[in-house]
């Protein structure tokens, strides 16, 4: 179905929007409940309900002490960052397309990704900060000036969305070598292979203080890219375009490149680098639902929590006895969807 076809059912009234959601809802709920149950030791999916149930709403359900620990100390905190992550990652690279005006921006391809990888290292490894500055802080600075550098490189080679992705690239080249620098000069051989096993993407170590830190970023993030919507459908007619709609362009950028970092930042620190999410789903919620940003985000949000919690499953199955970095897993997939992507967006002979 075309996006035409798809878009006016979308731009329905408020009872079929509220429907929408609850069933985006109820999609992501299952997903969750699929990644708690799927593992070494299975679960069944309706007792994976029935402890949640328990702890959150004081039930009787019978369950196994066994199934409860594996349940709240393991699996479940580990598919609700892999939502936040994958959603927060989506809600990134929407923005960053539109502000950018660019199909190919996100924080990946911007250097975002490797800044924050490097920060996090630096901290990991050469103990940046003398134990006062957490992993999560050291990802934030990486991202920061990793973002300040290919905004300053891309303004000497003289701006335009198109050398911003170039200085992008070269931005996550040099990043990517010194975070290799840093690995392979400083670290001994049970740090190498857990750090980079860890840039990869892992959810391994993932527990529910994570959870806390996630789920407030990624929340928060959202809602407050959500009430600029509307600066956002401007921005993608250009700068010029939304100053003539009384948009503080400064101001709105600020936030939403500072929003794009933190997000980027933290989702980073806990589960460490992971490309193609915020490429590839909101080009598919945009596709799904228009590219009105006030639908867009919500989509991209779902979306891309769903689509992390999936890669999760199959990242611990597609082997057996071995877990793959999810990181693998989303590229796997991410790189045909985008080939896919781009054969669609081809325009006529």
């Amino acid at each position: 179905m075309s996006p035409a076809a798809i878009n006016p059912v979308i731009q329905g009234g408020w009872g079929l929007r509220a429907s929408l959601a609850l069933a985006a809802l109820l999609v992501l709920a299952f997903s969750i409940g699929l990644a708690v149950s799927i593992g070494e030791v299975p679960i069944p999916l309706f007792a994976t309900y029935q402890a949640i149930a328990n702890k959150l709403f004081g039930t009787a359900f019978e369950l196994s002490r066994i199934q409860e620990g594996i349940i709240w100390d393991y699996r479940l905190s580990r598919a609700l960052v892999a939502a936040c992550c994958g959603g927060a990652l989506a809600i990134s690279g929407a923005i960053l397309q539109a502000l950018l005006r660019n199909p190919l921006a996100e924080p990946y391809v911007l250097g975002i990704s490797a800044g924050a990888s490097t920060g996090a290292v630096s901290v990991m490894i050469l103990g940046v900060g003398a134990g006062l500055i957490t992993l999560s802080m050291g990802a934030f600075a990486g991202a920061v000036i990793a973002f300040i550098l290919v905004t300053l490189l891309a303004a000497g080679a003289g701006g335009g969305s198109d050398r911003i992705i170039l200085a992008g690239v070269a931005g996550s080249q040099l990043f990517n070598a010194l975070t290799a620098y840093v690995v392979t000069t400083s670290a001994n051989a049970e740090q190498a292979r857990g750090v980079m096993f860890w840039l990869l993407g892992s959810l391994g170590g993932v527990r529910w203080e994570d959870v806390y830190l996630a789920a407030p970023i990624a929340i928060i993030g959202f809602a407050v890219c959500q009430l600029h919507a509307r600066a956002l459908d401007a921005f993608t007619f250009g700068i010029d375009a939304a100053a003539a709609l009384g948009i503080p362009v400064l101001r709105v950028r600020l936030i939403l490149f500072g929003l794009t970092a933190l997000m980027t930042a933290t989702m980073v620190g806990i589960v460490g680098s992971i490309g193609f999410v915020g490429l590839v789903v909101p080009h598919a919620a945009r596709f799904l639902v228009g590219p009105a940003h006030a639908r867009l985000l919500p989509a991209s949000l779902m979306i891309g929590a769903v689509f992390m919690v999936l890669a999760d499953i199959v990242s611990r199955i597609i082997v057996p006895q071995q877990i793959l970095p999810i990181g693998v897993v989303t590229a796997l997939f991410g790189a045909p969807a985008f080939a896919l992507i781009l054969y669609r967006a081809r325009k006529p002979q």
